[in-house]
């Protein structure tokens, strides 16, 4: 699977990040990195990093039992506070963040305080010259060393254990930001793998390392009735008109991709399609451009519908993550042909990735 190319940062060596590993350490290390980009920050406390590590670890180990290596701290510390703690397999992110961010007990110290010992420094050992070996065991010799070279995904800045940060360079952040559904897909395909061979006897891995979700789409559900409602829009897949009695929305590249809701990536179609469909990727050749008509159609009426654009702001707070994409995207008097430019440019990727991935191919069949 191959990563986004970018003219500003090395990503043959950002390819190779989970080339050695016999822990899951840095697959989760890296996950934690780039979900605290998808939220703002450049500058990240090693505490911070390690909860994210146990609350992304916590259902797949939690729930299945998943082993994550022979001597996995990660795995540990998940079973230590599922034996001190009354948590659900299925408990809410912000439940667990608050937990740990209490500081928990004396063995939960420890635990997280081991798990921030190799993982900060080895992850980008791909990037930087050979060091000398002994050097690996000095923390503060390593991470000066770190500092010293060029074209590194971050800087580290030493305070003590957890209250350690590292401080992601400019020109990382903005690739990750501009790749944060990629680059989040390609990390879970490289722990499905991983997973795959400490786990070989369990099936369906990639189904067990998320909770079911929940997923609130009833402002994008409000948003698409009141466009059907007031436009002759025909489903993408069947050719029919769309009615807003059968609406149900649809994640044109499959969810269990993406892991979001944004608006650009949502359709509506009816139920039946929408099961029939299921969990595989509409042939790009046949729907891409009737999802640009679709698309286009609900972007022209926000011009003119003062109902239809409050509806849309309302879904851009939630659905509406990235700001370069709705200035891009949405913003007044595009053509057909810029809109569907721009919404190629930011699906077609995405689409590719998953793909790559194994997402099959899809053509809606009466």
């Amino acid at each position: 699977m191959q990563l986004p190319v970018s003219q500003q940062v090395n990503t043959a060596s950002l390819a190779r990040i989970f080339d050695n590993k016999s822990e899951s350490y840095k697959l989760f290390w890296f996950k934690a990195i780039l979900h605290q980009v998808g939220q703002g920050e450049d500058e990240i406390t090693f505490r911070t990093l390690i909860e994210r590590m146990i609350v992304d670890a916590w259902y797949m180990v939690s729930e299945y039992r998943l082993n994550l290596g022979p001597s996995d701290t990660l795995e540990k510390t998940v079973k230590y506070i599922a034996e001190q703690e009354k948590f659900r397999p299925t408990e809410s992110e912000d439940v667990l963040l608050s937990y740990l961010r209490t500081g928990g007990d004396r063995q939960l110290r420890t635990n997280m305080r081991k798990l921030s010992l190799n993982v900060p420094y080895r992850l980008q050992a791909p990037m930087m010259e050979r060091p000398d070996g002994r050097l690996w065991s000095r923390p503060a010799e390593i991470i000066d060393y770190i500092n010293m070279q060029t074209g590194m995904i971050y800087t580290i800045y030493r305070e003590g254990a957890l209250d350690s940060r590292i401080r992601i360079a400019p020109e990382w952040m903005d690739y990750f930001r501009s790749n944060l559904g990629i680059l989040l897909g390609w990390t879970d395909y490289n722990l499905i793998i991983y997973l795959q061979r400490r786990n070989p006897t369990v099936p369906g891995i990639a189904n067990k390392i998320y909770p079911p979700q929940e997923r609130n789409l009833t402002r994008v559900t409000k948003y698409w009735k009141h466009i059907v409602q007031n436009l002759e829009v025909a489903d993408i897949y069947t050719g029919d008109r769309m009615t807003a009695k059968d609406l149900s929305i649809d994640h044109f590249v499959p969810w269990s991709y993406v892991a979001s809701d944004e608006l650009w990536n949502l359709v509506p179609t009816t139920r039946s399609v929408n099961s029939s469909k299921s969990n595989n990727l509409p042939r790009w050749e046949k729907y891409f451009d009737r999802l640009v008509q679709t698309e286009f159609q609900a972007y022209r009426l926000l011009a003119t519908d003062k109902t239809a654009e409050m509806l849309f702001n309302q879904c851009a707070k939630e659905n509406l993550n990235n700001e370069e994409i709705r200035y891009h995207l949405y913003r007044p008097g595009q053509t057909l042909e810029h809109f569907a430019g721009q919404l190629e440019e930011i699906m077609l990727p995405v689409y590719d990735s998953a793909k790559n991935m194994g997402f099959r191919e899809w053509i809606y069949e009466r």
